[in-house]
């Protein structure tokens, strides 16, 4: 179908996909989820892509969101995964198990484009920060609608640790962190953004985002923020919205 994409979106527990409208920016029907495989190899992936795809026809081409530095459809690190993908042209391996082209993309990076350019960064001048709260912390920066693509923001020293240690959303959970404290964990790191890009706008995704109204109030800072106006929807549309 002439404007539909399949996207694609990995998780840490699943990974979810869907065909999206590139145009309109709006998923067509009901996603598809399916649980992560483990160990997540890269031919464990793809054969549960695979099933994806099949489940879902029609699209005209594919689009990956991934938790790696992505260079030349290639990944490069894995804080968060299986070391397996290191250095695999996972475009290439896609393109040749579904039979149809696909981009493979960092999904921060996918979750930003698809709420700079449909959500609640949409018209936004100047910088906007794109932050994904899961596993790890996501980033995805913009200057003017534009992509600064991956970086690892995430990975800022805080407290002798990495910034993801200390404020993502799997820590909240592992230490069954109340609103409040999680709250104060996310600020401080939000504030360091701040001093290094006074950003016009900050927009915080993954799951956790959801539950906005519940922790907002124990977040603080200078930039306004706003939560993911597409949901967990987000990556799955930004990926589709790659491969366009």
């Amino acid at each position: 179908m002439a404007g539909v994409n399949l996207g694609i979106d990995f998780g840490g527990s699943s990974i979810k996909a869907g065909l999206v409208d590139v145009v309109q920016g709006r998923i067509m029907g009901e996603t598809v989820a399916v649980p992560t495989p483990v160990p997540s190899t890269p031919h464990a992936v793809v054969e549960a892509i695979r099933g994806i795809d099949a489940s879902l026809p029609g699209a005209a081409s594919v689009g990956f969101g991934f938790p790696s530095v992505v260079k030349q459809g290639r990944a490069w690190t894995a804080a968060n995964i299986d070391h397996g993908w290191i250095g695999v042209d996972v475009g290439a391996l896609l393109a040749e198990a579904l039979g149809r082209r696909a981009t493979f993309l960092n999904d921060a990076d996918a979750a930003g484009l698809a709420e700079v350019h449909f959500g609640a960064g949409r018209g936004v001048p100047g910088t906007v920060l794109v932050f994904t709260f899961g596993t790890g912390i996501g980033s995805a920066p913009f200057i003017d609608g534009k992509l600064l693509p991956n970086t690892e923001f995430g990975h800022l020293e805080m407290r002798g640790g990495s910034a993801e240690r200390w404020a993502s959303a799997r820590v909240r959970t592992e230490l069954s962190l109340g609103w409040p404290e999680w709250g104060a964990r996310v600020s401080e790191y939000l504030a360091h953004m701040e001093r290094l890009f006074w950003p016009d706008l900050m927009i915080l995704c993954g799951a956790v985002s959801t539950h906005f109204d519940e922790f907002a109030p124990y977040v603080t800072s200078r930039a306004p923020i706003r939560p993911a106006a597409l949901g967990a929807a987000a990556g799955i549309i930004g990926a589709a919205l790659a491969a366009a």
